[in-house]
């Protein structure tokens, strides 16, 4: 008995994924007929069309993990690459899992679906838990040349998830979870005068920028809050001392006042659209 997972890249970044039993091979699964002969819950035409969510038997999923559980952090140019893992389990132990991203509304709409992450493999790569459970995984690629084509993708992307057990059974959830795809922050710190006068005025500017996927270069991100930080020479840890507001063009400007040796800093939290961004310390000596 063999179940085939296969996909297909359809209309560009739009793409579909089904999970079917062939049909000469159908008559191999225990209790198989003309329904059990069809378990794609896809429908192979372009634009993608898909079922709804569906469950044919006993196989359930258990966990989804997108990415290692981080965000996916994309910038101008160069490909992310990152794995999304199914585990699932059945009495009869797991064929396959399979997942993909897309982004949109309504998987089950012509209209629906404005992006999608799919894998180019037709199966997962399974590795067996126990005689019952397997994780299966797929790697994916958030490419700003084609799958990441624009601001408006950035933020919160659905995991559609699905698995296949040894006996025919199978689970499909549209939206099983949701992962991020950010749009990648850049930070700068300098801190000067270099050196300073214990008790003197320190300032310490810097610059807060992140990906434009409509124009694959970095733009300036204002009003955004920003933590300054600074860790004393021979410490372990940062501490911070105040937060400050990124102009309309970026820009990070403070003073503080200058009482010992150590590094400053600049942290950006991020945001549902933006990634968390770390400024290179700046050391500064004080006299």
């Amino acid at each position: 008995m063999r179940i085939r997972a296969t996909a297909a890249a359809l209309s560009g970044a739009l793409a579909i994924s089904a999970l079917a039993i062939p049909a000469a091979q159908a008559a191999d699964v225990p209790g198989a007929g003309a329904a059990t002969a069809r378990l794609s819950p896809f429908v192979a035409q372009s634009p993608a069309v898909t079922g709804a969510d569906e469950t044919r038997g006993d196989t359930k999923i258990t966990n989804v993990t997108v990415n290692g559980g981080k965000d996916i952090v994309v910038g101008t140019s160069l490909k992310k690459t990152y794995t999304v893992s199914v585990t699932a389990t059945d009495p009869d132990g797991i064929y396959d899992g399979y997942a993909f991203l897309w982004h949109g509304t309504d998987l089950d709409s012509r209209t629906g679906v404005d992006g999608a992450m799919t894998p180019s493999a037709k199966h997962g790569s399974c590795k067996q838990v126990n005689a019952t459970t397997a994780t299966c995984s797929v790697t994916l690629v958030a490419d700003p040349d084609s799958t990441i084509y624009g601001n408006r993708l950035a933020g919160r992307w659905h995991v559609y998830a699905a698995a296949v057990g040894k006996d025919g059974d199978l689970t499909v959830r549209n939206t099983y979870k949701s992962g991020w795809v950010k749009r990648a922050s850049k930070l700068t710190t300098d801190a000067g005068p270099e050196p300073v006068k214990k008790g003197a005025s320190l300032t310490v500017t810097g610059a807060l920028s992140r990906a434009n996927w409509d124009t694959d270069k970095y733009g300036a991100y204002g009003q955004q809050s920003v933590q300054l930080q600074f860790r004393k020479q021979g410490a372990s840890s940062y501490s911070t001392v105040k937060t400050v507001t990124s102009d309309s063009r970026g820009n990070l400007r403070t003073t503080v006042k200058a009482s010992a040796d150590g590094y400053w800093r600049y942290v950006f939290a991020g945001t549902a659209t933006s990634s968390v961004a770390t400024s290179t310390s700046d050391y500064v000596d004080v006299k």
